[in-house]
């Protein structure tokens, strides 16, 4: 299944390709592929190149830490995740290894890492959805997190499935069409909110 995007200017085919889908097929994600995937997080950029980011990985193959990780998602997003056979949790360091100093850029860095992961991903078959909805506590103690790290996301990856598959509710969802707030709402000059001029006199195509 596809979602197109009604882009009101042109944009790369891996930004169209790209949703996060509810419905994941009964497929392995071979180690190779996997390794793909976090190759391409390694190469994101970062603020002094720190790299802030880490990844707790665990996948069907393993049946104990996939159900670990598992555990750590919040009810109303284990009906769908359950169905990827890759799990993740994205990790932030919260501080320079330079000088021990707070970085402030280390989520947009991890977030940054992720958006690497995801592109590969879509361009090689697969579907990536982030969550928010996952118990950061929980996850830090299960998986004995240090205060100098927080947990940022967790991952469902897999090859696309039917929406079928999904119960009733889930479907309805997964069918609804993409949407965006217009440019003009976010990217501004001059001053806060002031819509750019050369988005106002724009002609989309």
């Amino acid at each position: 299944m596809e979602k197109p995007t009604n882009n009101q200017y042109p944009i790369n085919d891996l930004l169209k390709q790209r949703w996060s889908s509810l419905a994941f097929a009964n497929t392995m994600v071979s180690s190779e592929v996997l390794l793909s995937l976090l190759e391409a997080a390694r190469w994101s950029p970062s603020c002094f190149n720190q790299q802030p980011w880490s990844f707790i990985v665990a996948t069907e193959e393993n049946p104990t830490e996939y159900e670990r990780l598992f555990s750590c998602l919040v009810e109303g997003n284990q009906p769908w995740a359950r169905l990827a056979p890759v799990l993740m949790i994205s990790v932030a360091k919260l501080s320079f290894d330079i000088n021990n100093q707070p970085n402030r850029h280390a989520f947009h860095d991890v977030g940054l890492a992720v958006a690497c992961l995801t592109f590969q991903a879509t361009g090689m078959g697969l579907r990536v959805h982030q969550m928010g909805g996952f118990n950061v506590d929980k996850a830090r103690e299960l998986y004995k997190i240090s205060e100098q790290y927080e947990p940022v996301a967790a991952i469902a990856i897999g090859y696309p499935g039917e929406p079928d598959i999904l119960p009733e509710s889930l479907q309805e969802r997964e069918y609804s069409p993409r949407s965006r707030k217009p440019i003009s709402s976010f990217v501004f000059t001059g001053k806060w909110g002031q819509v750019s001029s050369f988005i106002q006199y724009s002609n989309p195509k």
